[in-house]
């Protein structure tokens, strides 16, 4: 009975950005990047408040940070650490450039460079690779595979945003939520609702600070129903109410970026707990676990 209770087990992939509050694409326009290292360094303790949140639960749930190659190279022990507990270390770019404004001689070399540092800082491979602001489309997904890792998660289907990118999924072989696009390269689209051929964006930053929690519970469970997996994305610098306000910025920007900021730990907590009878595993671990199935025969 327990056998076959673990067989159907739902998933959920937590899946944290690792960037920096001045790093975000909406504040671009008034944060030079030139700037950045005269700015005040919060990712460190804002990562670490997460992964106690995570190691406090008895059952330690595993999540994947996709990582700014920026970051790491100034937060190496962050790195280390964050690999030491268990979770999976993948690849967020170099510097948080938007990859459909890179030429492609820039593009490669950021996706070489950040898989490098991470490699190195952990001593393992990295697999996974998130695109800035989900910036993503075939071309992209081309060359992330041609520098070396074996998935994607960067597709966001929530298509009413300006900055979010789209790839092709129709011949993709597809098991709960991972599409097989080649032989040894996969895709793990962000997790939305499907409601009468409307996307409606879920899969967690912005969307879940907003939702009240009823709500999104009951957006992950119709996912889940549909998917047997959720995977979920937050930011350390969500996890931040007392972060520098960037008062230049518009209002529609400053709303998306710090609504409901004190509420982001406790909403978190509340979730894991709610569900905890599921399977929190890292991306490269899901992978393992259901590619063989997603084969051609």
């Amino acid at each position: 009975m327990n056998t076959m209770a673990s067989a159907v087990k739902k998933s959920i992939l937590l899946t944290f950005d690792v960037e920096d509050w001045f790093q975000v694409e909406n504040f671009k326009s008034y944060i030079e990047f030139s700037i950045w290292d005269s700015l005040e360094l919060r990712v460190k303790k804002n990562t670490l408040k997460i992964l106690e949140l995570l190691y406090s639960f008895p059952f330690k749930p595993k999540a994947t940070f996709f990582i700014l190659g920026w970051i790491a190279q100034r937060l190496p022990g962050l790195v280390r650490q964050i690999h030491e507990m268990g979770h999976e270390v993948a690849s967020h770019g170099f510097n948080h450039h938007l990859y459909k404004k890179l030429p492609q001689q820039e593009l490669i070399e950021d996706l070489k460079s950040s898989k490098k540092i991470l490699e190195d800082l952990t001593g393992n491979t990295v697999n996974g690779f998130r695109a800035p602001s989900f910036s993503i489309n075939n071309t992209i997904i081309k060359y992330i595979k041609q520098t070396g890792y074996t998935y994607d998660s960067s597709f966001n289907s929530f298509s009413m945003h300006g900055r979010y990118g789209s790839i092709d999924l129709n011949k993709a072989q597809k098991i709960n939520c991972l599409f097989r696009l080649s032989d040894n390269f996969y895709e793990l689209p962000l997790s939305n609702l499907e409601i009468a051929n409307i996307t409606v964006p879920l899969g967690g930053g912005g969307y879940f600070r907003l939702y009240p929690f009823p709500l999104f519970k009951s957006g992950m469970k119709k996912v889940m129903k549909k998917d047997k997996t959720f995977i979920f994305y937050a930011h350390p610098w969500e996890f931040d109410p007392e972060q520098p306000r960037v008062k230049q910025a518009s209002q529609g920007f400053k709303f998306r970026h710090y609504i409901n900021l004190n509420k982001t730990e406790t909403k978190l907590k509340k979730m894991i707990t709610a569900f905890q009878n599921c399977n929190f595993t890292t991306c490269t671990e899901y992978i393992k676990k259901f590619s063989h199935k997603t084969a051609k025969h």
